[in-house]
């Protein structure tokens, strides 16, 4: 495995790969969830590359850049266990050199959820991720379901530009209580971390209530508030939801619908989602 934290030389090597090339674009502090890309990359690519870069222009003013876990050595160790080839780890100036002014947006997609709550911060996404696909030239570029309206926006954005590039979601990874893999839940002290369970007991009890033939996605939406408000420790941002492509919300469920949430417990920001897949009534 080779580390490469320089642009020019990562540019140089580039021609020589084969374009049977994956790609795992990760902010670093791996752990399951990511590791699970690498492997489903290494299935079906000759060379796998793993992108770690900490992307400042997808953090607002008050959230966690400077204490967001970093540990390249811990990292590096990981990656080289599963069998991955080369880690592209440049330094903030490598990727937004002097005089950098080229954004990319995305514009409908990135409005509701997340783009609420966190003006700017899909421009910083598809502004980095178009980089690093050009950058990188992937046949494959992966990402979690974790992060559903991430992979929704980068996947619109690489059709839209005609990028050769397939955007392969994954499964979400999680903790033996249903918590979703994620480099914050670090911050997440013991007490927080076992209130962390009830979001993905909230999901799941939505679930259940499709399955049983609740469509009401009001409803839907208030059995998601009211469990969750019974943990003293956990802030809702939102509830949602919603068509599982444009992310408008619904308010009956005739077709599949994506479940998704974002809270704080402490000073740690989650999100996480579940689709759903209401089935049709039965016909006499």
């Amino acid at each position: 495995m080779i580390i490469i934290d320089s642009i020019s030389e990562w540019k140089a090597l580039r021609g020589d790969l084969p374009s049977s090339l994956g790609l795992v674009p990760t902010m670093g502090a791996l752990h399951e969830g990511h590791l699970s890309l690498v492997r489903q990359a290494r299935r079906e690519n000759e060379v796998v590359v793993v992108w770690i870069f900490v992307n400042p222009k997808q953090f607002g003013e008050a959230e966690d850049f400077e204490t967001y876990p970093r540990d390249m050595e811990a990292d590096g160790a990981l990656l080289e266990a599963e069998g991955c080839d080369y880690i592209l780890a440049p330094d903030v100036e490598g990727v937004y050199p002097p005089g950098f002014q080229t954004h990319v947006e995305v514009e409908e997609l990135t409005a509701p959820l997340e783009g609420i709550h966190r003006p700017g911060h899909f421009r910083g996404v598809t502004t980095v991720v178009a980089k690093m696909l050009c950058l990188a030239q992937p046949r494959h570029a992966y990402f979690g379901q974790k992060d559903a309206q991430q992979s929704l926006v980068v996947r619109r954005m690489a059709e839209d530009l005609g990028m050769l590039c397939e955007i392969v979601v994954c499964p979400t990874i999680r903790e033996p209580d249903g918590l979703a893999m994620s480099s914050r839940n670090v911050h997440l002290n013991a007490r927080e971390r076992e209130a962390a369970a009830v979001l993905y007991q909230a999901l799941c009890d939505v679930e259940v209530a499709v399955g049983c033939g609740e469509r009401d996605a009001e409803v839907l939406r208030g059995r998601m508030r009211a469990l969750i408000e019974k943990e003293p420790l956990v802030r809702i941002e939102y509830v949602s939801i919603a068509d599982p492509d444009t992310l408008e919300e619904c308010s009956v469920l005739a077709a599949p619908a994506l479940a998704s949430l974002a809270v704080y417990i402490g000073k740690t920001r989650l999100i996480d989602n579940l689709p759903l897949h209401p089935q049709p009534a039965n016909r006499k």
